[in-house]
């Protein structure tokens, strides 16, 4: 969880005094949160369709919920830039399960757990960026900002979040 400082004037034998204390920055309530980005695919970057590597850049996205099932379709995942891919299908999260949004062409899978963007180009940039994840209607589901240098420690590409 997320935590902020918080700047408060206290009044202390006739002085202010100012006082820093920790509180706890807002959370989305969505069960549905981004769990880890391949934000830099291996290899080469190419967005050929028929060679390129862009399968291998993916998002993956999990049902953190004890015992609700959520359908996917209607949620959409954005970038900094406002890029936004929008599930239009219905794939349908047990508890506790995931899904792959790869970039790439290829067939959607429940049972494979993957989903593609259809689209060959990259979504994610490889130095930095911001993952929006919106729940239908464009509410905040989950967000994560990245920078390769200050959250990609061993430079894999990867980045986990709520693990």
């Amino acid at each position: 969880m997320r935590m902020r400082l918080v700047l408060t004037a206290v009044a202390t034998a006739g002085a202010l005094a100012a006082v820093v204390s920790p509180v706890q920055a807002a959370e989305y309530t969505s069960s549905l949160k981004i769990k880890g980005v391949q934000y830099d695919a291996p290899g080469t970057d190419s967005n050929k369709c028929s060679s390129g590597n862009t399968k291998n850049e993916y998002l993956t996205i999990k049902n953190y919920a004890r015992t609700a099932r959520i359908d996917l379709k209607g949620y959409a995942v954005k970038d900094a830039a406002g890029t936004k891919y929008t599930f239009t299908a219905s794939h349908v999260l047990e508890p506790g399960d995931y899904v792959k949004q790869r970039g790439g062409k290829g067939p959607n899978s429940d049972a494979g757990n993957v989903v593609y963007r259809q689209n060959c180009n990259f979504l994610w940039n490889n130095d930095k960026d911001t993952i929006h994840f919106l729940k239908p209607g464009g509410a905040g589901a989950d967000s994560h900002a990245y920078t390769k240098r200050a959250n990609d420690r061993d430079g894999n590409g990867y980045i986990g979040y709520h693990n």
